[in-house]
């Protein structure tokens, strides 16, 4: 079945959907996304997400198109059109189309290119690597300053993860400055004598809002929170070890660069939050 998608106000079939190779987004990734999930045909965090997406436009002085009703009208028009029961919904507005390549932003009047398409994904909240775990290495963190921007600048973490996989594991923390600073595309935990400890937010990391879920349940269930940055050998030395996303959720870390993560299986803390956070998420979606 061929994909409806949205672009700029049109539902198209993917292979009519098409964007200027002048676009800012495609010659300079001047564009910013956001990847909200779908569980039971429902959007989950979908305020979350558009509060960061504004926040992101507003850091990159880049024009708002739309309001929140108006995106969410569009994420349901788009489940409902592809009928997505479980997945993703691709978001991306970029600075637009200037009509050639310059270093040099367009005119402020230039229409930003707004792009959302579905990703179905059956069973995503039963992903069998969460009673698993998954395994990561350890690698420098060489983008650029600004991490707490979600652009589309995304080159460096997928050579990161490449480099995972061809080492036989799933993904990579990065590290900078002998602290672990976030994954590949999720933020990064530890667990140490029942302290769930996680980089504290600033322009080092993607202020994550499965992140800012997570810890509230985690206050709310009594468990104690410490944000603060972590080494590879804390990470290794810890009872437990997970990261989370939108689309990941909560997952399991058993095993860092080859070792493993206290009984190198999913520990009690991650197990605990991600059972929370589905079942709140499923309460609280839209």
């Amino acid at each position: 079945m061929t994909r409806t998608v949205y672009l700029n106000g049109d539902y198209l079939p993917e292979d009519e959907a098409k964007v200027s190779i002048f676009d800012r987004g495609f010659v300079m990734a001047d564009a910013i996304y956001e990847v909200t999930s779908v569980l039971g045909g429902k959007l989950i965090d979908f305020g979350g997400h558009m509060a960061r997406l504004k926040r992101s436009m507003d850091a990159l002085d880049m024009q708002n198109p739309l309001s929140d009703d108006e995106f969410l009208t569009a994420h349901r028009e788009l489940v409902t059109r592809n009928g997505i029961e479980d997945g993703l919904i691709y978001l991306q507005v970029t600075r637009g189309n200037p009509g050639d390549r310059d270093f040099a932003y367009p005119p402020a009047d230039t229409a930003p290119t707004v792009v959302m398409f579905t990703q179905s994904k059956p069973g995503l909240a039963d992903n069998p690597a969460a009673k698993q775990g998954i395994r990561v290495i350890s690698t420098e963190d060489l983008r650029w300053g600004r991490r707490d921007i979600k652009t589309v600048q995304l080159l460096y973490p997928s050579m990161a993860k490449m480099e995972a996989k061809a080492k036989g594991a799933d993904d990579a923390w990065l590290v900078e400055d002998g602290r672990v600073t976030e994954g590949t595309s999720n933020n990064a935990y530890i667990v140490k004598g029942g302290t769930i400890i996680t980089r504290e937010l600033s322009h080092d990391i993607l202020h994550g809002i499965t992140r800012a879920a997570v810890l509230r349940f985690a206050k709310e269930a009594q468990m104690k929170v410490e944000e603060r940055a972590f080494t590879i050998d804390e990470a290794k030395d810890a009872d437990e070890a997970f990261v989370t996303s939108a689309s990941a959720f909560v997952m399991p870390v058993v095993e860092i660069d080859g070792v493993s993560v206290g009984q190198g299986t999913p520990g009690p803390a991650a197990t605990r939050l991600r059972e929370i956070y589905l079942d709140e998420s499923r309460k609280a979606a839209v």
